[in-house]
């Protein structure tokens, strides 16, 4: 890690100097039928949109003035970025190559050495070269950008793709390190400017008017999923509404109605925008998300969520265990009004399983399943926020660091140490950096902190005073306290070209992360204390204390996040000769050598990601192989976050949601199937109107390593996905399908 970083620095050097001609996206609006793939008939397409709805062309020039700029601004903001008119702009700017890494190749870099990429960032005059090169193949910007308002312009050209085998790409903010949100040769939809629902959209539901049934057009399942959870209000949040939106309509209701609203969500501002199917937020996806809204690769327009559950609380878990989730479709998906929506049972041949895809949207990863247009998040009530500060920039805080390190991840993952009951160190987190513990409710920080220091002989007062509450500091000032993290962020905020709203975290910058964080099992330190030194020891950063609790607890059963995430004390990174020699065996069970486990984490896993080598667990991948060795030789990217078994399920889910793979995105579920080749080129225009079938890859020498798993699983999809299945909750959180066929593979429910 020490070596990524120092890449890093230098690429800091190469965020300027981007020139351009002036923007053509005002004038490429007026002609939606210029540019790429002229031949196609793009007027069918605009006469379908709503008046506000914008169909563009767009080109490097456009990702050239409209972002590159902003790169070098004093106060960079991804707030800046998400608004320019092209809609092409992203976090990082680098993720506009293939693979964030500018060297022109034709073939996205299969060819070259892992090791390459780090030369070539080393060297700011070379890269700047190639990053005002225009022409560059390895560019991997969208040609074409829509932006949809209302559902019906999802529906317009989702068919509109489906009908003449284009694929197509979803953003907001593209807050993606593996460059999920951006690719060349698709049809980009950028949902920033879709209908806002958060700042009316909050619910307080009344059990009086609601029944005890759920509804046909599933109107009253929010509120009684809620009622089930003993919570009683929801907010409805647009595909387009980022974490900013959310958190200020939630603060504009708190304000008004008194400090009785907890949203979940994200430290950046400026992560999400629903429409990618994102739902990262993962350590609360199950008692976050109460119904969903999507248009599927299918052009369908559905909303779906569960309609039968059970409690699960004698099993551990403080949310009911959902046993069938129901689904309708809108019967006229062209009418823009949505007063005027129709929904009404999915036809007999719709042939979605609505239990699969719950599963697979909740934690399966983003940019593929389809466009979530709205979701249903579940509120919690308000809880005091108390967050701590450790004086990092003294002399003599900075010479305890490494002791504050210490003593954080003991209250986060050990707190028996300092004598802190289980619920009191689940009132706080802390996100990847030393300074700040963040805590809602009862807590026993400080109070710990000076147990901490008596224990190890340290408790000079000078000592003590390095870890301060931030309300006793704004006491002091005479300053006021902040109610919940978004207002601290507010209030603390020095960006002025962003008063008034949660800023990013991190801010925007050439290149973002790398590789993927491990997720280090909290069995695994509960054996022995040594076990926490020895991660503290060497990890390459500050561990990410967001897991535990409701992490694993608040699981409905029937959701994808895997097993390790579920189980995770803490995310950090590891140099990857250490780790998978060393920590690895240790950590997970590896005993099944058919069944890779899930080890990484995939909110924060960058465009380098992968597992060791397939033949031998305990050696990394090598440095020196080209990615196209890389790829066949080493477990994947996507099998080192999902393990081979949930890997192979998703997968399946993936070819029976969407069998074209319009949405084909960057390290994304299905991505290394060989039904998704590599997009094609501007050329390939032969009997691009009638798609042919994708062939099947089962028993192909490509295959990815957990395709063995996906034919039982694909058979299990087919035989149930046209009738109701009821599923059986048990005690180990597997699932069951009780049917005509019997129990589902392995357990487990599709």
């Amino acid at each position: 890690m020490a070596y990524f970083a120092v890449a890093a620095r230098f690429l800091l050097l190469t965020a300027v100097g981007i020139t351009g001609n002036p923007s053509t996206a005002d004038a490429a609006s007026a002609s939606p039928a210029s540019g790429w793939r002229s031949d196609l008939d793009w007027a069918a397409l605009t006469s379908k949109l709503s008046s506000s709805a914008s169909l563009i062309d767009t080109s490097y020039d456009n990702y050239a003035d409209e972002c590159g700029p902003e790169f070098s601004q004093p106060s960079p903001t991804n707030h800046a970025l998400i608004d320019q008119p092209s809609g092409m702009c992203l976090p990082h700017l680098y993720l506009g190559w293939e693979m964030s890494w500018p060297r022109p190749s034709e073939n996205g870099h299969l060819n070259q050495i892992y090791d390459q990429i780090f030369e070539d960032l080393s060297n700011p005059p070379l890269v700047e070269g190639w990053i005002s090169d225009p022409t560059n193949p390895s560019l991997n910007l969208p040609s074409k950008v829509l932006f949809p308002i209302v559902a019906s312009d999802v529906v317009a050209a989702v068919n509109f793709a489906k009908e003449n085998g284009l694929e197509i790409s979803v953003k907001n903010s593209g807050h993606s390190y593996q460059g999920a949100s951006s690719k060349k040769n698709t049809l980009l939809l950028n949902m920033n400017r879709y209908i806002h629902y958060a700042p009316t959209g909050i619910t307080n539901c009344d059990a009086s008017i609601l029944g005890s049934t759920v509804a046909e057009d599933l109107t009253n399942q929010p509120c009684l999923l809620s009622f089930a959870k003993n919570k009683s209000s929801l907010i409805r949040v647009g595909g387009g509404e980022n974490f900013d939106k959310v958190y200020r309509a939630v603060i504009a209701a708190n304000e008004k109605e008194g400090y009785k609203y907890h949203v979940v969500g994200g430290a950046a501002g400026t992560w999400g925008g629903l429409g990618k199917v994102a739902l990262e937020v993962q350590q609360e996806a199950d008692s976050m998300v109460v119904q969903l809204e999507m248009v599927l690769p299918n052009g369908a327009h559905v909303k779906f969520g569960p309609t039968e559950w059970e409690d699960a609380s004698a099993e551990g878990f403080v949310v009911p265990c959902t046993k069938f989730v129901s689904g309708v479709c809108r019967s006229n998906p062209d009418e823009h009004d949505e007063e005027k929506w129709i929904w009404e049972s999915c036809p007999e041949d719709f042939g979605i399983d609505f239990n699969a895809l719950y599963f697979a949207v909740r934690g399966g990863g983003g940019g593929t399943w389809g466009v979530v247009t709205s979701v249903f998040l579940q509120l919690h009530d308000y809880l005091p926020f108390n967050p701590y500060y450790f004086n990092l920039g003294a002399e003599e805080c900075s010479a305890i660091a490494p002791q504050f390190a210490e003593f954080k991840a003991q209250y986060m993952s050990a707190p028996s140490l300092l004598n802190v009951t289980k619920e009191r160190s689940l009132a706080c987190g802390s996100p990847d950096e030393l300074m700040g513990i963040y805590c809602y409710g009862e807590e026993d920080v400080m109070q710990a902190w000076t147990r901490f220091l008596d224990i190890n002989n340290s408790t000079d007062p000078a000592n003590v005073a390095c870890l301060f509450s931030a309300a006793k500091a704004a006491s002091l000032l005479n300053l006021p306290g902040v109610p919940g993290y978004a207002e601290l962020t507010m209030f603390a905020n020095t960006n002025d070209r962003i008063p008034g709203k949660v800023p990013d975290s991190p801010a925007p910058s050439p290149v973002g992360n790398q590789v993927a964080g491990v997720l280090v099992p909290q069995s695994w330190l509960d054996e022995s204390e040594e076990n926490l030194k020895t991660v503290l020891e060497h990890a390459t950063n500050t561990p990410y204390y967001a897991f535990g609790g409701a992490a694993a607890s608040g699981s409905d059963q029937s959701n994808s996040l895997s097993q390790a995430h579920r189980n995770a004390a803490f995310m950090t990174y590891f140099s990857d000769d250490y780790f998978w020699g060393n920590l690895f065996p240790k950590m997970f069970d590896i005993s099944d050598k058919s069944n890779f486990p899930p080890v990484f984490g995939s909110n924060h896993a960058g465009f380098l990601t992968a597992g060791p080598l397939k033949e031998d667990w305990t050696k990394p991948c090598p440095r020196e192989w080209t990615f196209e060795e890389r790829r066949e030789k080493c477990i994947s990217f996507q099998e080192a976050i999902y393990g081979t078994e949930r890997l192979a399920r998703l997968e399946a889910i993936k070819k029976a949601v969407d069998p074209q793979i319009i949405f084909n995105c960057m390290n994304c579920i299905g991505n290394n199937l060989p039904e998704a080749s590599k997009s094609k080129s501007e050329d390939e225009k032969d009997d691009e109107s009638s798609p042919a079938e994708p062939e099947t890859p089962l028993g192909n020498s490509d295959e990815p390593s957990g395709a063995s798993f996906v034919s039982s699983f694909e058979a299990a999809i087919s035989t149930t996905a046209q009738r109701r299945k009821a599923l059986l909750c048990s005690r180990t959180g597997a699932r069951l399908i009780l049917g005509e066929a019997g129990a589902g593979v392995d357990g487990e429910s599709l």
